[in-house]
């Protein structure tokens, strides 16, 4: 394991001083070793292919460790087993499973799309996401999958088409217009941002962190607010819209959240998710409501996320 010293000495900075300046050290320590570049892997059974217990006793079967995440039915942390080992499997060349940070299943989660609504994903691909609301709604109802990028787009298509999922139409374009192009169509909207992505550094691949600046971070926060003005024209009246990041700032975090409050007809709501290493968003020297969103420090078993939960007013 690298050393919490080792770990400063790669990372930016500017970023480090940002996260010394807001947590206790004690705090800034568990953080940087969430950091290390040691996580576990995980995937969720979908369960529009298959069931969690068969693919639980295939794995014991093949003496894959793994144990049940609380939080998330679908969900499985493995102890033993590479994402190659999986990706090997039929049962993942099938879509039975699909390979998912934890963190990354949250935002799904909270925004709780049941079938027969209409539910869009503003930044939709690889898939993941899409394919884990598809798989909640039970195929039944509308998906919207936006994408910018053409080219991930048909990466998108693939996974769409290996899990099963039969609801989802794909469109290509900058997800600032799409709530222009579909006004008040949704019953839900998933916004997972493009973002700095600091919750998913690693400081043993520098990769990972390399490209980050503050002027990134501000970058970043200009393209999520015309996003979530785009997500929040989108929606019904009513209507629930999740915002969320894979990233540890306050800029693209509780100041983005804080402005919507503000500029939009938005109102916070309560978030019914129980995490381990999750904790309330920062409210000082913001709206109080904006403390009611979560941020999931970085741990072995988790990338560091941001997830807040919204509603439109009618």
């Amino acid at each position: 394991m690298i050393s919490v010293s080792e770990i400063r000495h790669r990372l930016p900075d500017a970023f480090l001083d940002a996260i010394d300046e807001r947590y206790s050290p004690l705090t800034v320590d568990q953080i940087l070793l969430g950091l290390s570049g040691e996580r576990d892997t995980t995937l969720r059974v979908n369960t529009l292919r298959a069931d969690v217990r068969e693919v639980m006793r295939l794995f014991q079967k093949k003496n894959i460790k793994f144990v049940r995440v609380p939080w998330c039915r679908d969900a499985l942390d493995l102890k033993n087993a590479d994402e190659r080992t999986i990706q090997k499997l039929p049962i993942y060349q099938e879509g039975g499973v699909y390979l998912q940070s934890l963190s990354s299943m949250l935002p799904q989660l909270a925004l709780a799309p049941k079938p027969g609504e209409r539910v869009m994903d503003l930044t939709a691909a690889p898939g993941s996401k899409t394919t884990q609301m598809a798989a909640m709604m039970e195929n039944r109802g509308f998906l919207l999958a936006n994408e910018l990028d053409k080219i991930r787009c048909e990466r998108l298509r693939y996974n769409l088409e290996v899990q099963g999922v039969t609801i989802a139409t794909v469109c290509t374009g900058a997800g600032e217009k799409v709530g222009q192009a579909h006004p008040a169509e949704f019953d839900r909207v998933l916004l997972d941002a493009p973002c700095s992505g600091e919750g998913r550094f690693l400081a043993n691949k520098s990769i990972t962190y390399r490209n980050w600046s503050e002027r990134t971070v501000q970058q970043c926060a200009r393209v999520q607010r015309r996003l979530l003005q785009s997500a929040c024209q989108a929606l019904k009246p009513g209507g629930i819209l999740v915002y969320s990041t894979c990233t540890l700032n306050l800029t693209e975090n509780e100041q983005v959240l804080d402005w919507a409050l503000q500029s939009l007809p938005l109102e916070m709501l309560d978030l019914d998710l129980q995490v381990p290493g999750s904790r309330p968003a920062f409210a000082a020297g913001y709206r109080p409501a904006v403390g009611k969103a979560l941020r999931i420090l970085p741990s072995r078993t988790m990338e560091g996320f941001f997830v807040s939960k919204l509603r439109k007013r009618r």
